[in-house]
């Protein structure tokens, strides 16, 4: 290709990536749910014809893009081509087809030009409710956790299915805003369309067939000198999370070979009987995330990209099969990258950061008066960060989602949603390993209801019984903690009770060190002590 041929082609490929990030901030700016609106847990992006991904938008989470690269391939074998129409929007939260679990929806839409398909659009967003025992660990299988949407036809040529929108209002205990979150998902993508519909009529481009093939002979030809540069060879790591009532073992081997990454699960633990599991689609997802950001980050993400990552693994706790429970499918997910980095630290030393405190601390609360009381009842959904592991030459990042990479909600979006209060929420000190880097702080965060109201709530914690782990010498981040301001000790999963005048802490885990503590420099020291980040013992 001559060298204005490359520059048109970049050029296109710019206006690819800004029409998927119009999409995403479409979503964004009408999103019903705090979760999408403040927090970014969404992803979007443009696919070609045959449902490989051509671009994604930079919103989003890794777990809701990769997911999302399969679960279009699961839409096209659906729903037949010939039964596809302009205006239609396809649906599902199949967590095996789709994103890991109920909670998240997944739209997709054809985008037709003079009658001929040209690409499809997909979005993902986390909806605040979708019935069932609500979001939480305690379901015996994913009949309980809410209802179930098969791969589905949302709206059809441009009218929308009523009869699965009654179903949904019935079904759920926030129907304005799940119903609402439908039709934003649906705008979302018909933003795409429009947006890439006038891109093609501007610069006269009929189909998005050779720019697709510009974008993956590029990505392909980076990946494989990336990949070849590496050391080859099978590293295994192990790690233990908290588990529901028990410890739970997560196992990876990772083998670099001349042209692809695999990455094994067996010897992880078997499923578990709590909603803890994580469908494999999920697992491979942020799998593939972790050697991304070690082999290729700046490389585009796309269907070229991710083929040189083989996730292989046994029915096991990562890799969870119909009937398993799987609402907090996230936690161990969010664990993937350090297990799956842990292996590639000994291929790479001193390259790769500590351990952090990986999965969110998702709360769900439900909140209503107290008995003899008036009020208001609400559901409301908070995720908070703890710290990340302390990186080669950095410290780590205090209070923020990795891998996840959402962000933490702001305490006044989160009290305009129910009749809650947050106390505190302040960076929580001594809680990032010593190292030669520090590993980031994690948070305190108090919560209580609104005078004349009590909450039940969903714990969705890890890390409070095993630490994350330093590398190269640094020390263990403190584990996390959960209990009432009186000192009565919670749970780190499962629904629970906070009464009326009490207020519930939350202590959120930090991350890893780096490096021998030794070695860690004087002035790092005071001004650790300066800014309140460690106490003077």
């Amino acid at each position: 290709m001559s060298d204005m041929g490359d520059i048109r082609m970049q050029v296109m490929w710019n206006r690819l990536i800004s029409v998927v990030e119009e999409q995403a901030l479409t979503l964004l700016r009408t999103a019903f749910s705090t979760s999408v609106r403040e927090s970014g847990d969404l992803s979007a992006g443009v696919f070609d014809p045959r449902g490989l991904m051509l671009a994604q938008a930079v919103t989003g989470t890794p777990g809701h893009v990769n997911t999302m690269a399969e679960a279009v391939l699961n839409f096209i074998t659906e729903i037949p081509r010939e039964e596809m129409y302009e205006g239609d929007t396809y649906v599902t939260n199949d967590p095996w087809k789709g994103t890991g679990h109920l909670h998240d929806i997944t739209m997709v839409s054809p985008s037709f030009r003079d009658g001929k398909l040209v690409a499809f659009f997909a979005c993902t967003a986390h909806v605040v409710d979708v019935g069932g025992r609500g979001f939480g660990a305690d379901g015996r299988s994913v009949y309980e956790e809410g209802i179930q949407i098969p791969i589905m036809k949302f709206a059809e040529r441009g009218k929308v299915n009523r009869d699965l929108v009654r179903i949904l209002e019935v079904n759920v205990r926030e129907p304005r805003q799940v119903i609402g979150d439908f039709y934003s998902l649906a705008a979302c993508n018909d933003v795409g369309h429009r947006r890439l519909v006038q891109m093609m009529e501007e610069i006269s481009l009929p189909s998005l067939d050779l720019l697709g093939a510009y974008i993956f002979s590029r990505t392909r030809d980076a990946m494989r000198e990336r990949i070849k540069a590496l050391p080859k060879g099978t590293w295994a790591n192990e790690l233990v999370t908290d588990g529901y009532e028990e410890s739970i073992k997560l196992a990876a081997s990772v083998a670099v070979r001349d042209d692809e990454v695999m990455v094994d699960f067996t010897g992880s633990d078997p499923m578990s009987r709590w909603g803890i599991n994580c469908p494999g689609i999920y697992s491979k997802a942020y799998a593939c995330y972790a050697l991304k950001c070690v082999v290729a980050p700046d490389i585009p993400n796309n269907a070229a990209s991710l083929s040189f990552f083989n996730v292989v693994s046994p029915v096991n706790v990562l890799n969870a099969v119909r009937p398993a429970p799987v609402a907090l499918r996230h936690i161990f997910g969010h664990m993937v990258p350090d297990l799956v980095l842990g292996a590639l630290a000994q291929a790479l030393p001193g390259k790769i950061l500590a351990e952090g405190a990986g999965a969110l601390w998702n709360i769900h609360i439900s909140v209503r008066p107290a008995a003899g009381r008036e009020g208001r009842r609400a559901e409301v959904l908070m995720f908070n960060s703890g710290g990340m592991g302390a990186r080669p030459g950095l410290d780590g990042l205090s209070a923020t989602a990795f891998p996840s990479g959402v962000h933490t909600m702001p305490a006044e979006a989160t009290e305009q949603t129910g009749p809650i209060v947050i106390w505190r929420k302040e960076l929580r000190p001594d809680s990032g390993g010593d190292g030669e880097f520090r590993g980031g702080l994690g948070q305190v965060i108090e919560i209580a209801p609104e005078d004349g109201h009590e909450f039940d709530f969903s714990a969705m914690f890890d890390r409070s019984r095993h630490a994350p782990k330093g590398r190269d010498g640094g020390m263990e981040g403190a584990v996390g903690v959960v209990k009432l301001d009186d000192g009565t000790k919670m749970r780190s999963k499962g629904w629970q009770h906070v009464p009326a005048g009490r207020r519930l802490v939350l202590e959120l885990p930090g991350g890893g060190g780096y490096g021998d503590p030794v070695n860690r420099s004087e002035a790092a020291r005071a001004e650790d002590r300066a800014k309140g980040y460690i106490v003077e013992q």
